[in-house]
């Protein structure tokens, strides 16, 4: 009788915590739902503020469907809100638009003989831009900030394009802060360049190592470099790294970057795999577009991707002590040593070591513990995986 009682209770114990599975929907009981499918959450990426300026983990190199990206602009502001971003650049490229022969194709009964569109048994008379084609290169733009309004997802929305041409001979060029992509094309790179500029856009140095054999500029380069036409470059790009640009920058006076360049999706191209997505973080008083291009401006940026973090040897010191707090537990053990706690009260993590002697890996919200007997009460830290030079990496001094 004990057997078929604890049987009946085991059961009921079963059945009770099978239910917590399920949930009744509201509206319709006779239907469950099952609790273990959850609200996508977004993915909060913690940094401290830095000389009194907040940090906003940037893209500022996207794709959507309007030129040769996978999706359209709804999923790109999703996913950067998920990834944790708070600024989105949407750069579709200028000249290359794979995907409007493919919809042209898909839509061609909806354009009559004369080449307009119909749509609703009613023709949409749009002006053609100069080579006859029905297009405007300001729509992933203005879509994706409708739809950022309206989801209440709190992104800052870049305007820019992606200047387009051979990547061995020539190279590829993001123009941020645009006012109009529709007017900025040139046959010449070099005047195109200068179109973006004189709606006082800044201009990026995308990938300056894809399809080359060095990191050599190009004749193009050479030029625009020599005009002032580059405000930043990009040190990383998807899985590139590119440590001699750091120096680049830093002699030049240029922001530095590191971005997805996403085609796909950052789940599929990173996230699957553990990883955040490629950043450029961006040290600003706030994030309206005003700030974040006075940042650039000011070079006042960090390159992030695949825990590797590049930038200005004091910019980064002093976001490593910013990320970084102190704590004594003992002034004096038996030998003489303080016993001193270090915590990474940040997102990110550092590989750290200490006057030659091995790395020791300091996670994300984790704290190690370390002996100093110094007199001053220093400790000096190379950060290994920082780079303030291509082979350089930042001492910074911790004070207890």
């Amino acid at each position: 009788m004990k057997r078929v009682l604890a049987l009946f209770s085991f059961l009921a114990v079963s059945l009770t915590a099978g239910a917590q599975f399920h949930y009744q929907d509201y509206k319709n009981p006779e239907m469950m739902r099952h609790l273990n499918r959850r609200k996508p959450a977004r993915k909060e990426i913690i940094l401290p503020q830095v000389n009194g300026y907040n940090v906003y983990k940037a893209d500022l190199h996207t794709h959507t469907i309007y030129s040769d990206g996978a999706v359209l602009p709804d999923f790109r502001v999703k996913e950067a809100w998920l990834d944790g971003l708070d600024v989105m650049a949407v750069t579709d490229h200028l000249e290359y638009r794979p995907h409007e022969e493919t919809m042209g194709d898909y839509m061609k009964n909806y354009i009559d003989g004369s080449g307009k569109v119909v749509k609703n048994n009613r023709i949409i008379d749009t002006p053609p831009d100069k080579d006859g084609i029905q297009v405007d290169l300001n729509s992933s733009y203005e879509r994706t900030v409708k739809l950022c309004e309206s989801t209440g997802y709190g992104l800052t929305i870049i305007r820019g394009t992606e200047i387009t041409r051979n990547g061995t001979t020539i190279g590829h060029y993001n123009a941020l802060f645009t006012k109009d992509n529709n007017t900025i094309y040139d046959p010449d790179p070099i005047k195109a360049m200068r179109n973006a500029k004189a709606q006082g856009a800044l201009v990026m140095h995308n990938h300056p190592g894809w399809r080359k054999t060095d990191m050599n500029l190009t004749e193009v380069d050479k030029v625009a470099y020599g005009e002032g036409l580059i405000d930043g470059v990009e040190v990383m790009n998807t899985d590139e790294f590119y440590p001699c640009v750091i120096d680049r920058v830093q002699e030049r006076g240029l922001f530095i970057s590191a971005n997805s360049d996403v085609h796909a999706t950052t789940a599929s191209d990173y996230s699957s795999e553990g990883n955040l997505r490629p950043m450029t973080l961006i040290l600003a008083k706030d994030k309206s577009l005003e700030s974040l291009k006075e940042a650039l401006v000011a070079d006042r940026t960090i390159a992030v991707a695949f825990n590797t973090i590049c930038g200005s040897e004091k910019l980064l010191s002093d976001f490593f002590k910013a990320s970084v707090s102190v704590r004594v537990i003992d002034e004096k053990d038996s030998r003489g040593r303080a016993t001193i706690w270090l915590t990474n009260n940040t997102s990110l993590e550092y590989h750290i070591s200490r006057a030659g002697g091995n790395m020791v890996y300091l996670a994300p919200f984790s704290t190690i513990l370390i002996k100093d007997k110094s007199k001053g009460r220093k400790i000096p830290i190379v950060v290994v995986n920082m780079f303030c030079s291509e082979d350089k990496h930042p001492e910074v001094v911790l004070s207890y």
